[in-house]
């Protein structure tokens, strides 16, 4: 196999940057706004973390997959003092970052050049409280990550009220996530999901984002923000997640499926 292909292109913003990894485009950074995520999924990501807890207070987070740092870097910005870890296996990746694209200095990021099995292997129970799994090999979401062991494995590093957030990238009928969503529903309960419109309505492939916890997931101020955000976004409860992606049989170690391939 050959060496993939890592560059950090420049954008119209003079302090802004887009990692590409074989040609796709994996990360946007604002070296000088870290609060400002490019990414529409991204920003979704960043709703869920603001909703989170109180805001501003320090968390520890868990990234499964780390790029060029986005929101490792917006959690350093938006809840200061936060301890976060950073599984990211591709070195090549995080030794381009660190030189072009350096963090902050006392930023609390710890990268551990491993996959996120065996990183989470690795770490104590209810030690996180915030698990972001935004990871993808070939274009791909890694089957490991979606399994129902793997959802155990998440609830196990994750304080009482702390939450899973998986971004996938999948089409109308959602035959893929159908399978992921029963496998993390086997350990996290409470689940909602967002997307855009589009997605939903089966008009093109898109990110959809997962969020799951113990004990409950911040649904009511997660579609307050989704009406009226630059990028509106759809948020489904629970209850609407299973009509919309329920009825999936949950992957399993043995039978685990990339997701497909990323636009």
């Amino acid at each position: 196999m050959g060496v993939v292909p890592v560059a950090i292109l420049p954008t119209e913003r003079a302090s802004s940057f887009v990692l590409t990894i074989d040609g796709r485009p994996q990360s946007c950074v604002d070296l000088a706004e870290p609060e400002r995520l490019e990414f529409d999924y991204v920003r979704r990501i960043g709703d869920v973390l603001d909703a989170w807890s109180v805001p501003g207070a320090p968390a520890r987070v868990l990234h499964v997959g780390g790029g060029a740092m986005t929101i490792p870097r917006y959690v350093a910005s938006t809840r200061p003092g936060s301890s976060q870890i950073v599984l990211e296996p591709a070195t090549e990746v995080t030794e381009l970052v660190r030189r072009e694209l350096p963090l902050p200095r006392r930023s609390g990021v710890k990268v551990r050049p491993v996959d996120g099995r065996t990183g989470l292997d690795e770490l104590r129970s209810g030690s996180v409280d915030l698990v972001v799994v935004d990871a993808f090999a070939a274009g791909r979401v890694p089957g490991e990550l979606v399994t129902a062991e793997c959802g155990a494995a998440y609830a196990r590093v994750l304080a009482g009220r702390g939450l899973l957030l998986l971004n996938l990238v999948d089409a109308a009928p959602f035959a893929w996530t159908r399978r992921v969503v029963a496998a993390i529903r086997e350990s996290l309960p409470f689940l909602m999901l967002s997307a855009e419109p589009a997605t939903l309505r089966a008009r093109r492939p898109g990110n959809v984002l997962l969020v799951a916890g113990l004990a409950g997931v911040p649904v009511a101020e997660l579609a307050a923000r989704a009406a009226t955000g630059g990028a509106p976004y759809r948020v489904l409860d629970g209850r609407r997640v299973s009509d919309t992606v329920g009825g999936g049989q949950a992957f399993r170690d043995g039978d685990a499926v990339d997701g497909p391939v990323s636009m």
